[in-house]
């Protein structure tokens, strides 16, 4: 499983990742987007969404560690990828018949959203 991680730049950008190496990624209150956290394995591929005005996905983390005892605030570590090199829009991302039946897409305020490999793939261009 993959997923994307949706954030504000102004608070926390991609690049903040890259520059601090890893983080654990919290300040998530929705219920269903605590249920993916939770479900999280080490290993498994991010993406990394910048929302407000840029509506970019813009760069790719790993899952470093998950630890859930606290079901209502899972501690998630990531480690940050790469720049995605052609990073793809909203418009884009709803443009493609890959995402027609994703929250990303229709669940627009959900900001921990799973990626099956194509919609990862496509996503990253890897």
């Amino acid at each position: 499983m993959h997923y994307l991680l949706k954030t504000e730049p102004e608070t926390y950008s991609f690049h903040d990742l890259e520059r601090e190496g890893e983080t654990v990624w919290d300040g998530v209150t929705n219920p269903v987007a605590l249920k993916f956290l939770r479900n999280m394995k080490p290993g498994e591929k991010l993406v990394i969404y910048h929302t407000g005005d840029e509506r970019t996905a813009v760069g790719t983390a790993k899952v470093v560690s998950v630890d859930s005892e606290n079901p209502k605030s899972p501690v998630v570590r990531i480690k940050a990828g790469s720049a995605i090199k052609t990073p793809r829009t909203l418009a884009e991302i709803k443009a493609n018949a890959l995402f027609a039946d994703s929250p990303l897409v229709r669940q627009g305020r959900l900001s921990v959203v799973p990626l099956n490999d194509a919609q990862f793939a496509w996503l990253t261009g890897e």
